[in-house]
């Protein structure tokens, strides 16, 4: 049996099998249309595998029977594109089998339908490959023990003992006071304390600062950095500032940037395209199904009419069958 892997696939719509299913091939397209009806689908299919486990043919001989049978219309070789890990992609050669002969329109139309097929199934995506941990995982973590049982209360619980209040002691006269907590400041409020330092025009207190401090956090929250926003409080001062809170609550109104994304948004990767291309059965050149009638490109479909139209000789073959006898006799060891 040819060992499993990408091959064979066996075409819809086909009729029982009978004894008389290619009564009507050659001796030798006969032969191997039967091994090949009875192969499994994926079974490989190429001509030295064939070849290997039909013991009367060779692989010139197996090659012609199946350039035959793609003729008769019972087989079709196509390769097809497999996306693997990292968006790799590689051909794959198969032979779609169909017991009952079809003609060019009937393998057409099935080869078509089988490359829309191909490029409707979506891609695998990571959020595919998350599916969480295993059906059984929940199985393996062991079970909370059971609840100890409640025993009957005898004994009424002791009350609580009363704890005395304990007082404070007093702090020595030369002790310093601890120092009150301090609320962390955010970062727009940091920003606007220091514009008085850089240039002494912009001097803010403190109530200035926490009521310009909503307004310089919806600049940071726009994706803007600390030194940008300085910047552009700072940029092109006039030469006297007669009220500061008042000229920074302008400019952070005026020149708010506009919203910028948080995150890098790299646009979508477009999704592979799958393509189907059918394939000369003698030679292997590819093409759309309509330029390959009956499996064969044009030089290799015209060698196969010059051929069938002058058969050899019946003499001719006797001729040569005789010369090969007398060659392997040379061949044999004295």
């Amino acid at each position: 049996m040819a060992k499993p892997g990408y091959g064979k696939r066996s075409a819809p719509d086909q009729r029982p099998r009978t004894r008389d299913d290619f009564a009507l091939l050659p001796t030798r397209e006969r032969y191997v249309a039967g091994f090949v009806d009875h192969l499994p689908d994926g079974a490989a299919m190429s001509v030295k595998t064939l070849a290997k486990q039909l013991p009367l043919y060779g692989q010139q001989a197996v090659s012609t029977a199946l350039t035959a049978l793609s003729v008769a219309g019972h087989l079709r070789r196509v390769r097809c594109a497999v996306v693997g890990a990292g968006d790799e992609t590689r051909w794959v050669f198969r032979t779609f089998w169909s017991r009952t002969a079809r003609d060019n329109e009937w393998w057409n139309t099935y080869l078509a339908t089988e490359k829309d097929a191909l490029a409707a199934v979506p891609a695998p995506t990571p959020s595919d490959l998350d599916t969480g941990p295993p059906p059984w995982a929940q199985a393996e973590q062991p079970s909370p023990p059971p609840p100890a049982p409640e025993r009957p209360r005898t004994e009424q619980a002791p009350e609580p003992t009363a704890v005395p209040h304990q007082r404070t002691p007093a702090r020595a006269p030369g002790t310093a006071p601890a120092p009150p907590h301090t609320v962390e400041t955010s970062p727009a409020y940091l920003a606007l304390a220091r514009l008085g330092r850089d240039d002494h025009r912009l001097t803010l207190s403190a109530d200035d600062c926490a009521t310009l401090e909503p307004q310089a956090a919806q600049w940071l929250a726009r994706g803007v950095s600390v030194d940008y926003l300085t910047h552009a409080l700072t940029a092109g001062l006039p030469a006297q500032v007669d009220s500061p809170v008042g000229f920074l609550r302008r400019r952070l109104t005026d020149k708010i940037p506009p919203r910028l994304p948080t995150e890098n948004t790299q646009p979508a990767t477009p999704t592979p395209t799958r393509r189907l291309l059918m394939e000369c059965t003698d030679c292997g050149r590819p093409g759309q199904p309509e330029a390959l009638p009956d499996g064969l490109c044009r030089p290799c479909r015209t060698a196969h009419s010059e051929a069938a139209e002058n058969p050899p000789h019946p003499a001719a073959i006797a001729d040569v069958k005789a010369h090969m006898t007398n060659l392997r006799d040379l061949l044999k060891p004295v």
